[in-house]
């Protein structure tokens, strides 16, 4: 069993991995496919690694080391689906606009509208129109992800809590963002201006 515990060793350092690195990394070890697939279940029946979704995994280990680090949370978000960018509540936290915990990290994404509930949390995804798959930016750090800029949070929020902005005038949107406790008044001028942009453009 010595070849199943090198080859989990192997895969520790990884921050996601999926099936096609596992049988690499086996073949390293001279492992057969099938042994492979055996390791790969039992690996996920004894915890020893964490499935996020079909063919996609990461092991306890690695997990339980950086499941505190919001990013590694964001940047698992940009992998479940792609391509995807984390907005919405959990873009708004993160810019400390709203100060209550939000949970699932909602995602907007190209695909159809989708949700992942997992170990490591529940990823959300709302699909938006081509158009509309914007302003959002490559955030660096231990772990790079992809999020919007906190205008496009703000408006991608609305955007599917009034039905794509349907119906609504300029006064009902001020009137939501105080209802939703946004500190509005704490994001950047220029952020600001962007998103009246955005609503006047599309309202």
């Amino acid at each position: 069993m010595k070849s199943k515990k090198n080859l989990l060793e192997q895969l520790k350092p990884l921050p996601h991995f999926n099936k096609n690195v596992v049988y690499q990394l086996g073949k390293q070890l001279e492992l057969k496919d099938s042994t492979i697939n055996t390791y790969i279940s039992r690996f996920l029946k004894y915890g020893d690694i964490l499935q996020f979704k079909n063919g996609l995994y990461v092991t306890a280990d690695f997990f339980e080391k950086n499941r505190s680090d919001i990013s590694y949370s964001f940047y698992l978000a940009n992998i479940i689906r792609t391509p995807s960018y984390v907005s919405s509540w959990a873009a708004l936290q993160y810019y400390n606009l709203v100060t209550e915990a939000v949970y699932p990290i909602t995602s907007i994404t190209l695909k159809v509208t989708r949700e992942y509930r997992t170990k490591a949390g529940n990823f959300a995804y709302q699909s938006i129109k081509k158009d509309f798959f914007s302003d959002f930016y490559l955030a660096k750090g231990k772990f790079d992800f992809y999020i919007a800029s906190p205008a496009k949070a703000l408006f991608d929020l609305l955007y599917f809590k009034t039905r794509q902005l349907k119906g609504v005038d300029l006064e009902n949107i001020k009137r939501m963002i105080e209802e939703l406790r946004i500190d509005f008044d704490e994001m950047d001028k220029a952020e600001q201006e962007k998103f009246y942009s955005l609503i006047n453009k599309n309202i």
